[in-house]
């Protein structure tokens, strides 16, 4: 029931998809997202949401790495997008659309005009990844030899 309230209040109260916005960025949760503070939300809610960069898969941190390797990748990537957002001179956000687990935005961090998806594949901290199919195995033996 929460849930469903919670994606009612957001369906009416968020900006259009396809926009950059200048939300500032809270926090880097991992390579592949972040939190990023905005002013829409009514009270309760916290003024913050998740954005997920689409089209990208970084390597799992704790619980979720299937191995020690991914987890060291997964800190490299993290450490990658926090240093690509605070040298930034200008972040905006790209939003999509909704995850479909819900509470995230599916989008891209705009870092002085370049999308952060583009440079994480790039960097070889992301492989690319669309949600569908079997995501790349971080655990393969030639990323011992990663960077």
């Amino acid at each position: 029931m929460r849930a469903t309230i919670f994606a009612l209040i957001l369906s009416i109260t968020t900006p259009a998809y396809g926009n950059p916005y200048d939300w500032p960025v809270k926090r880097v949760i991992d390579g592949d997202t972040v939190e990023v503070l905005v002013d829409f939300l009514p009270q309760p809610l916290k003024p913050v949401l998740s954005v997920r960069i689409l089209g990208v898969d970084t390597p799992e941190k704790g619980p979720r790495a299937k191995c020690h390797l991914e987890e060291s990748l997964s800190l490299r990537a993290k450490l990658f997008t926090t240093q690509e957002i605070s040298h930034a001179k200008k972040v905006q956000i790209l939003v999509k659309s909704w995850d479909k687990y819900g509470g995230r935005i599916l989008g891209d961090v705009i870092i002085d005009g370049k999308p952060l998806s583009k440079e994480l594949i790039k960097n070889g901290y992301a492989k690319p990844y669309y949600g569908k199919g079997k995501k790349f195995n971080w655990c393969g033996w030639a990323w011992r030899f990663w960077k």
